[in-house]
């Protein structure tokens, strides 16, 4: 209580970081250059550093868990909470650009583990950029879902390469995909849904999910409502496109 009056950034109440003290930029331009370590592979990611309860000190085997879930551009992290309880089990991780939001997303998660003591151990962020090191951090097949929930839509045509869902890119998420994994996106912008669904339905690794699929899938009900950005949408009275597809093997594409 005292190291938290001494904080300012640490809410007195919930013991929880303050958002107004890791403000950034809306977005960022994921083709600039930025500063931060990368991992030269999947094996070089130290898990015992974001999962200490799942994995003993670096070099040592404590577990043969694997991270399963992504939320590219997690922003402030609601969904990563959200899922963390629902999928309690599951490694997860963020992975976000802004330094200062990464930083916001770990105090989060700290302190959700100092005052739910057993929780939240399976949650964790890093600062990348995806649209360049996503097979830095996932073997083939690694992962079973990966999370585009309201992305800069990069409204200038000559912006949209640097879109997080292309053509392109959808190559380097299959690669990382198991066969039935998910990928799920949403935006309230109207022509970015329309982009993002076209990628998927012509991309020859993806099949959309049917809605008796949708419906008994827990994670699309938090699509809407888990983040700062939905839950503003949700405010103000507008309208989400979502597209939700399942990895497969080319050979199974319907046609």
């Amino acid at each position: 209580m005292l190291e938290n009056e001494a904080n300012p950034t640490i809410s007195k109440s919930t013991g929880l970081p303050r958002k107004r003290f890791y403000r950034a930029r809306a977005h960022s331009n994921p083709l600039s250059d930025s500063h931060f370590p990368v991992p030269i592979s999947p094996s070089h990611v130290d898990y015992s550093l974001h999962y200490p309860q799942f994995f003993f000190s670096s070099g040592e085997v404590g577990s043969i868990k694997k991270v399963q879930f992504a939320d590219v551009g997690c922003g402030f992290g609601g969904l990563l909470i959200s899922l963390s309880t629902l999928f309690p089990e599951t490694l997860m991780v963020g992975m976000e650009l802004r330094d200062k939001v990464t930083e916001y997303v770990k105090e989060r998660i700290l302190a959700l583990r100092t005052t739910n003591p057993g929780q939240y151990q399976n949650v964790s962020v890093v600062r990348t950029n995806s649209m360049k090191y996503i097979p830095n951090y996932f073997e083939k097949g690694q992962l079973t879902k990966m999370f585009f929930l309201f992305p800069d839509p990069h409204f200038k045509e000559k912006n949209h390469r640097r879109r997080v869902i292309s053509p392109h890119l959808l190559d380097e998420y299959a690669y990382v995909l198991e066969v039935g994994g998910i990928i799920y996106s949403i935006t309230d912008v109207e022509e970015l849904g329309d982009w993002m669904k076209t990628c998927l339905e012509n991309h020859p690794m993806f099949e959309a999910l049917t809605e008796e699929e949708l419906e008994a899938d827990p994670a699309v009900k938090l699509l809407r409502t888990a983040t700062e950005e939905g839950q503003k949408v949700a405010r103000n009275g507008g309208q989400t496109f979502q597209a939700v597809y399942r990895r497969i093997a080319p050979s199974l594409r319907k046609i």
